[in-house]
């Protein structure tokens, strides 16, 4: 296939680098993330036509600021800085940037001076943006111009038409960005030139090409399969590109939804057939777990635990060559694996590949992707839809939507209090309309009334989202019928619960899971 037109996005340790590239994807660009410091020569290599660099959470300023190379500013490419990158911008070239007198941070009314073409290009006199520092641009470098203001940032975008040098100092890829996706369509189509004609069967076959070349004409793969979404479109795009050479293993730690397991058994046999090892390793799992409350503990545990569990199933194997699993960005994101980002929770299946496993190498074929882009693969692919619009469930699993220490007893519960909720938002029509939802058991206890007794029970949490990318997220508005509903079940169908809770707090300041 003809190589798509590519746009390379530097990232500086934001925790929205990827939501940028996943912007641009919606443009129809493709796009590329390095790390801030590619040489001039590896980005290059990608033949771009336009740069991005991304935001950070370092200040410009500090003696060890990740700085990029000079020389992308001269390389006659479109180069459009958003937030930290375009403080770096003014600053590499010779402006000024400062600590803010008043941090900005939220949806912000911005002022736009310059709307009649370029980067503003048909935006409205105001227009509310998403800002997120304590640094700003205070002079600009010679050739720059204001392009819009706040009442407390100076410069909310700047630009050098000439050079086609271009700054934002506010989020364009944030939904809460208004107008973010046109300021974004505006760099790419108008300035960079660019035609928008990729799509996701186009990935399809970029991602068949790059595992060829990475497992070679021979190598052989062992994907860890959870039966969840990704890793199962990890498991079809293998085995499109490798066929079978790809070897399955679902691990079964006990802590799936209701019928999970023997559905995951039933559509990897039958459905869509692969080589797979079923290892039921419940026992081991919570035998580990045993008196662990801490949730990165927790995660630590079965995290190690399933590098065991491979390594025992892989050598009763003949010998395979790489190990594969269905990672995406925002595990990547929130484990901090990205040079420079803050670890906000760990994922079991983030990380350098142990090395005890024997394997040459790590293959993650979804690494750069977001959810709603799985499902679309997912599809391209020809999975069946039930299994890729499936609800979004972590790698550790009900075990860490049990919050404190494990018992069967505990994970029964959520097990069953989520059946119940999946089914009546269901029944309800609501599934397609929430992203994720999902109880929680909170641990707390408290006092009710049953059958005319006391009862000291557990209250059980409903958490249900709405997100296009679980990077932020909304509360998902269920009606208080369909809530009254599922109360009056979970209370009435599930032994030790007399409480329901509805979380309505949105990402961030919290995450989506509860652990």
């Amino acid at each position: 296939m003809q190589k798509p037109q590519c746009v390379v996005i530097l990232d500086f340790g934001a925790q929205y680098t990827q939501l940028i590239a996943r912007r641009v994807r919606e443009c129809g660009v493709f796009s590329e993330v390095l790390p801030y410091t590619a040489t001039v020569g590896e980005i290059m290599a990608r033949e771009p036509k336009g740069l991005i660099l991304s935001g950070g959470p370092a200040s410009v300023l500090a003696e060890d600021a990740p700085k990029c190379d000079k020389e992308i500013f001269e390389l006659g490419i479109p180069v459009l800085g958003i937030c930290y990158g375009m403080q770096l911008m003014a600053y590499l070239l010779d402006g000024r940037a400062a600590a803010c007198e008043q941090r900005e941070y939220g949806r912000t009314p911005a002022v736009m001076d310059k709307r009649d073409g370029g980067l503003l290009n048909g935006l409205r006199g105001e227009s509310h943006c998403w800002m997120s520092h304590t640094f700003q641009v205070v002079g600009l470098p010679e050739g720059f111009e204001r392009l819009a203001h706040t009442d407390c940032c100076p410069y909310a975008a700047m630009a050098d038409d000439t050079r086609k040098l271009y700054g934002v100092q506010f989020h364009p890829e944030v939904t809460h960005t208004e107008e973010g996706c046109r300021v974004l369509r505006n760099f790419l189509v108008d300035i960079c030139g660019l035609k928008g004609d990729w799509n996701m069967e186009s990935y399809v076959e970029i991602a068949v090409r790059r595992i060829r070349e990475q497992v070679g004409e021979d190598g052989t793969v062992l994907l860890a399969l959870s039966g969840g979404v990704d890793s199962s479109v990890a498991a079809a795009l293998l085995h499109r590109a490798i066929g079978d050479r790809l070897t399955c293993v679902y691990v079964d730690h006990g802590f799936m939804r209701q019928g999970e397991s023997e559905q995951v058994v039933t559509v990897f046999t039958e459905t869509f057939p692969v080589k797979l090892v079923h290892a039921d390793a419940g026992k081991q799992f919570f035998r580990e777990l045993r008196g662990v409350a801490d949730p990165e503990e927790k995660r630590r545990i079965i995290g190690k635990n399933f590098v065991d569990v491979f390594k025992k199933e892989a050598a009763k194997l003949s010998k395979l060559d790489f190990f594969a699993q269905g990672t995406i960005y925002p595990d990547v994101i929130e484990s901090g694996s990205t040079k420079g980002s803050a670890v906000i929770k760990s994922h079991h299946n983030v990380g350098a590949l142990p090395k005890e496993l024997g394997f040459a190498s790590l293959v993650e074929p979804l690494r750069m992707l977001f959810k709603d882009e799985v499902r679309k693969l997912g599809v391209a692919l020809g999975l069946p839809e039930g299994l890729v619009m499936r609800q979004p469930f972590p790698g550790p699993g009900l075990a860490i939507r049990v919050i404190g220490e494990l018992t069967p007893e505990k994970v029964g519960i959520v097990r069953k209090s989520d059946f119940i909720l999946r089914d009546e938002i269901q029944k309800a029509g609501l599934d397609t309309g929430i992203s994720q939802y999902f109880t929680v058991l909170t641990g707390a206890r408290s006092v009710g009334v049953m059958g005319d007794e006391r009862t000291y029970a557990y209250a059980v949490a409903v958490r249900a989202v709405t997100t296009d990318d679980f990077m932020t997220a909304d509360v998902a508005q269920i009606p208080y019928t369909v809530l009254g509903r599922i109360a009056t079940r979970i209370v009435g169908e599930v032994q030790g619960v007399n409480r329901v809770l509805y979380d309505i707090t949105t990402k961030p300041p919290a995450s989506i899971e509860w652990e």
